[in-house]
C-alpha cells in the first residue's frame, strides 16, 4: 500500500496513544503459564500482540477474545496443541516465547516470516545452551527448533545485543527446576529489564536484583526456580513508543499544542525518554491527568543518547530533519538487529526527501542535518517505525509518499486513521 501524507496543521488538539505492545506481550506470556484467569483491558491489536496471543494458545492457554477485553486461562506444565510456534516478525515475540517453549520437554520449532527470518538469533541459542536448551538451525533463513527442559543455572551472560532473551530467561527460570543465578555484563536497555521486573511482580515472581553497577551495565539477579505467575486483572498502558511520533507531529504541526492521553506509566518503559530529547530539542511539555501536553513550535538542535531506547531513532531523526542546526544521536550500534537496518534505511530513505543523515560507527552517532524538505517517494522497508517516520516528513514537510505503509499494523494499527482524526491530509495512490 502506499499513502501520499501532505503537509497539515492539525484540526485537533487530543489523541489517544496506542496501549504498549511491549508491556501486552510481556502480560501474554507470563498469563500462559499462570495460575487462573489473566483478564486484559484496552489490549494492543498489533501485529506483534496478534501472533503473541496466537504462540500462548500453541502452548496450550485457552484464549478468550472479547470486544475490548482479552481473558487468558494459563497452564503448566505447558500442554502444546501445536509442534510449532508462529511468532510472525516480531522479534520480542520469537526470544520471550522462544525461551518459554524450552519449558516444555519437547522439541518446538519458531516458525519465523518476513523480516524476522533475516534476524540474527544466535543470542538466544547461546544463552539458553547455558541452561541445558538445545537450540537448532539459527541461521538465516532457517526456523530454530528449541528442545527442553530448561533448569536454572548460575551462568554468566553477554546482554550487549538485546534485552529480549533476558526476559524470556526471568520468565521461564521462575518456572523451572532449580534455581537460578545470573550475572549480566553489557546490558543494554535497562528500562525494559525493568518493565520485566515489574510485571513479574504483580504477577507474583520474585526476582531479587542482587547487585547493579549501572555505569559499567552489569547486572547480579537471583531467580529462585519452582515459583508460579499468578494470573491478575491489567489495563495496557499507552506506549510512549508510539507515542513519540504524536508528541513530534504535535511540536511540527499543532496550531498550539497537541495532548496525548493514556500514557499512565504504570510500568517503567524506555521510550519514555522521548520526554528528555524533547526538552533537549527546547520544545515546551506539559504533565496532564492522562498524559502530556506537547506544545508546537519549531526544534533546536539536539545531542541525546539512546542506547537504551533505540527506537526513539525513527521519530527523533524525523523531528531532527526540521530543527535549526544538526543534530546527534548516539547508540548506532543498536540498529542493525530491527525489521530494517535502521541507520542505513534512514540515511538512504532521507536523502530521497533532501536531508542528509551521516553515520559515525567510531563515535556510534547519527547526525541529522536540517531541510528543507524536498517531495519524495519514500520505501518504509517493511518497518513499522520508518513507515511512521516518513509520515512526519509529510506531515510537516512535503509531499510525501510512503511504500509499505500498512507495516504500522506491527505496532500501531490505527497510526494513519488517528493522524486522520487529527487534520493530518493522507491520500490512497495507485501502485
Amino acid at each position: 500500500m502506499i499513502l501520499r501524507v501532505l503537509p497539515s496543521t492539525l484540526t485537533s488538539d487530543t489523541v489517544w496513544a496506542p496501549p504498549s505492545k511491549s508491556v501486552m506481550q510481556r502480560v501474554i506470556a507470563l498469563a500462559t503459564l499462570a495460575d487462573g484467569r489473566t483478564m486484559i483491558s484496552r489490549p494492543s491489536e498489533s501485529d506483534d500482540c496478534t501472533h503473541a496471543l496466537m504462540m500462548a494458545a500453541q502452548l496450550g492457554a485457552d484464549i478468550e477474545l472479547g470486544e475490548d477485553a482479552v481473558a487468558i486461562h494459563g497452564t503448566f506444565p505447558l500442554k502444546p496443541r501445536e509442534t510449532s510456534l508462529t511468532p510472525g516478525e516480531s522479534g520480542l515475540g520469537l526470544r520471550l516465547f522462544g525461551v518459554l517453549s524450552a519449558l516444555h520437554d519437547g522439541p518446538l520449532t519458531l516458525e519465523r516470516a518476513g523480516s524476522l527470518l533475516q534476524r540474527d538469533v544466535s543470542g538466544l541459542a547461546e544463552a539458553l545452551d547455558a541452561f541445558g536448551v538445545k537450540v537448532q538451525h539459527t541461521a538465516p533463513g532457517e526456523h530454530p527448533t528449541v528442545h527442553g527442559p530448561i533448569r536454572g543455572a548460575h551462568v554468566s551472560l553477554d546482554a550487549a545485543g538485546s534485552s529480549q532473551v533476558l526476559t524470556g530467561l526471568l520468565c521461564a527460570l521462575a518456572h523451572a527446576s532449580g534455581d537460578s543465578l545470573l550475572n549480566l555484563h553489557g546490558v543494554v536497555s535497562r528500562p525494559y529489564v525493568q518493565m520485566t521486573l515489574e510485571v513479574l511482580e504483580d504477577m507474583g515472581i520474585e526476582v531479587d536484583v542482587v547487585e547493579e553497577d549501572a555505569d559499567e551495565r552489569q547486572l547480579l539477579l537471583r531467580v529462585a526456580g519452582g515459583q508460579r505467575a499468578k494470573a491478575m486483572d491489567v489495563a495496557i498502558d499507552g506506549d510512549w513508543s508510539g507515542a513519540a511520533f504524536l508528541m513530534a507531529l504535535g511540536v511540527l504541526c499543532a496550531p498550539h499544542h497537541l495532548n496525548v492521553e493514556g500514557l499512565h506509566s504504570t510500568y517503567t518503559q524506555a521510550d519514555e525518554a522521548i520526554k528528555g530529547a524533547l526538552l533537549f530539542g527546547g520544545c515546551r511539555l506539559a504533565g496532564t491527568d492522562e498524559g502530556v501536553q506537547v506544545m508546537a513550535g519549531k526544534p533546536k538542535s539536539f545531542q541525546v543518547d539512546l542506547t537504551d531506547s533505540p527506537d526513539l531513532f525513527p521519530p527523533l531523526a524525523a523531528l531532527a530533519a526540521f530543527a535549526k542546526k544538526p543534530s546527534s544521536l548516539r547508540g548506532l550500534h543498536r540498529l542493525g538487529n530491527k525489521e530494517s537496518n535502521r541507520g542505513r534505511v534512514i540515511q538512504s530513505e532521507w536523502a530521497k526527501a533532501g536531508i542528509r543523515v551521516d553515520l559515525d560507527e567510531t563515535t556510534d552517532t547519527m547526525v541529522v542535518h536540517p531541510g528543507p524538505v524536498q517531495s519524495a517517494r519514500l520505501s518504509s522497508h517493511g518497518d513499522h517505525r520508518m513507515a511512521m517516520a516518513a509520515a512526519l516528513l509529510g506531515a510537516a514537510g512535503a509531499p510525501i509518499e510512503i511504500e509499505g505503509a500498512e507495516a504500522v499494523a506491527k505496532s500501531y494499527p490505527s497510526f494513519f486513521d488517528d493522524l486522520e482524526s487529527l487534520g493530518v491530509q493522507i491520500q490512497t495512490v495507485a501502485g
